[in-house]
């Protein structure tokens, strides 16, 4: 399967499918295709779907296989990147719930628990995240730019919960304090940070939808009765 990225703010990612080949797709992500490309919208049995809503996929799932040659193109849903993930025996991913956006059949997306528990209280995203495995290309949104670091062992990153967009699974996460009362109450950067610890490769993003709205939201009127 060939693909290409295209597009600045808004990207889209164009999959050119040979005969047979499949992609599978958030419900809404796909924006233009070619018509000998076949669309099947699936879910699967109830537990599966209980996961998909915990880790922030769509219930329900399309998948678009050609019929010949054919072209399908899947665009993000907020202004930022689309990044490209080769997934393979020793190359899984984890990444923050609702980053997927596509990907070949042989990839399978599954829902990821943080084995910290402080991350399930005060994560945010950090708690239920989302795994790829199997082998194939899959496709995840970035919100804003994407920063890419390579951790040594041992070597760690303090990160805002929400600017995390992903990491290899050699990385490990956990959730801890602000130092200092001074500091959580004064410092408006919240009471808690993320620590990546290597070895691997993790992905940052700058303009965290989840921020994005709660600056909005300070301008919104509450509601009168």
């Amino acid at each position: 399967m060939r693909y290409e990225i295209k597009g600045g703010s808004f990207p889209v990612v164009t999959c050119y499918l040979e005969n047979g080949e499949s992609m599978i797709t958030e419900s809404g992500s796909m924006v233009w295709q070619t018509p000998n490309v076949k669309m099947e919208t699936h879910g699967g049995g109830i537990g599966k779907m209980f996961s998909k809503a915990l880790s922030g996929e769509s219930i329900f799932q399309n998948t678009f296989t050609a019929n010949g040659a054919g072209m399908v193109t899947f665009g993000s849903s907020f202004p930022g990147k689309i990044l490209p993930l080769e997934i393979g025996p020793g190359k899984e991913m984890i990444l923050q719930k609702g980053s997927f956006l596509a990907a070949q059949t042989s990839v399978e997306l599954s829902i990821h628990f943080n084995k910290k528990l402080g991350a399930g209280f005060f994560g945010g995203e950090g708690f239920i995240m989302q795994r790829l495995s199997g082998s194939g290309m899959a496709f995840a949104e970035i919100d804003g730019e994407l920063i890419e670091y390579q951790l040594g062992a041992g070597e760690t990153l303090i990160v805002d919960t929400g600017n995390v967009a992903g990491f290899e699974v050699g990385v490990s996460m956990e959730i801890k304090q602000v130092a200092g009362l001074k500091n959580k109450l004064l410092g408006g950067e919240g009471f808690f940070n993320t620590v990546l610890t290597g070895p691997g490769k993790v992905w940052l993003q700058t303009m965290p939808i989840s921020n994005v709205a709660r600056a909005i939201s300070r301008f919104i009127p509450a509601k009168t009765q």
